[in-house]
């Protein structure tokens, strides 16, 4: 392939896979300049009346997202894995990057030991039961917002709290999250919430307010449309996953720029044929805009293989997948990125470009054959 070498789509990168493709997870991402050291904004009075905020699932996401309502001088508490929780409550949190370095000093816990006033649930889509039913004893009546990204999010805390306390919301931001106590910001643009019914009420306007102070928030009556949108970007978060670069890489090489437009046109013909009204998401770039950010850009699916976590394909191009076979549209390439994506995992190596597409040719071979 052009560009890149035969073990995967990166560069080499010694502190991020071994020489013979298998993926380490010890290695710290590449930080860029910081530009403050302080441990507050300047203009922070925390002597005002704070809001309680629980942030549940401090992963990248959840920890920038708290540590800026934690900037803004609101009561934060962040919920988190053991290692996380140990380090912030050690030396604070770092967060560095886009909107500027700064320590945030935010209450850490592994699990709620008291009732917030407002909740933000940040864990991934495959968590969301576990990380309610484990704090189900202080979000009694307390307004939920749920970030995930996928169409199941709602659904699923619904399983676990009343209807009633979901607020549903889309974030727009690229962080990494590799080694606890430290997060970086790589570019942000907002949130969008709103009822998962579709109804803009008193509470849904509370919340916009109370997270406009960490970023822009806009409130949707479209907030199902919202969240197919970000599904169908995010179906290409597979691509550095399967293969260690960043999107900068993948957009450059031909075959992978298709492969990323088909699985997008994929995901746009199974929301069409559901009748969803896509909805544009305030201040969303255009994946193929990656390619210009400054920072090298990876996404969640590669932070969660490198990490060694469980990803969350089965709620992004396998929802694709699954709609597409109970709605009659086919969806081949995004049920090959599954498969691979699952090969990457349980293989624990990265794949070179042309075991991506020689895997790609396969299949469309079968399909020809099948028809």
């Amino acid at each position: 392939m052009p560009a890149f070498g035969d073990r995967n789509c990166s560069a080499a990168s010694p502190s991020r896979s071994s020489s013979n493709g298998s993926i380490r997870t010890s290695a710290a991402p590449r930080s860029p300049r910081r530009r403050s050291s302080s441990t507050s904004a300047p203009g922070t009075d925390r002597s005002k009346r704070r809001m309680r905020i629980a942030v549940i699932g401090a992963g990248a996401v959840g920890s920038v997202l708290g540590s800026l309502l934690w900037r803004a001088g609101e009561d934060v508490v962040l919920v988190g894995r053991a290692a996380h929780v140990a380090a912030i409550r050690a030396a604070g949190l770092d967060v560095e990057g886009a909107l500027g370095g700064f320590k945030a000093t935010p209450h850490a816990e592994e699990r709620l030991s008291g009732k917030p006033e407002l909740a933000l649930l940040t864990v991934k889509t495959q968590d969301i039961v576990a990380a309610l039913r484990g704090n189900a004893a202080h979000l009694a009546g307390v307004p939920i917002v749920v970030l995930q990204n996928g169409l199941r999010g709602d659904e699923l805390a619904a399983t676990v709290v009343p209807a009633g306390q979901l607020v549903s919301g889309v974030v727009a931001l690229h962080a990494e999250y590799l080694v606890p106590g430290r997060v970086v910001l790589m570019q942000s643009e907002g949130l969008l919430i709103g009822r998962p019914d579709g109804r803009i009420d008193e509470v849904v306007e509370r919340v916009r307010a109370v997270l406009e102070k960490a970023l822009p928030t806009s409130v949707s009556a479209n907030i199902r449309g919202a969240r197919w949108t970000k599904l169908i970007v995010n179906l290409n978060n597979v691509l550095p996953a399967l293969c260690d670069a960043s999107f900068k890489q993948v957009y450059k090489d031909p075959f992978l720029r298709g492969l990323a437009v088909g699985l997008m046109r994929e995901g746009i013909a199974v929301a069409e044929r559901a009748g969803i009204r896509l909805e544009p998401i305030p201040g969303t770039s255009l994946p193929l805009a990656e390619a210009d950010f400054r920072w090298p850009l990876k996404g969640s699916t590669w932070q969660s293989v490198a990490r060694a976590r469980p990803t969350e394909i089965e709620y992004l191009n396998g929802e694709v997948v699954r709609l597409g076979k109970e709605l009659q549209v086919p969806t081949p390439l995004n049920a090959l990125v599954v498969a691979l994506m699952q090969r990457v995992t349980s293989e624990r190596r990265y794949l070179a470009v042309r075991e991506i597409e020689r895997a790609s040719q396969e299949a469309q071979a079968r399909a020809l054959k099948a028809a």
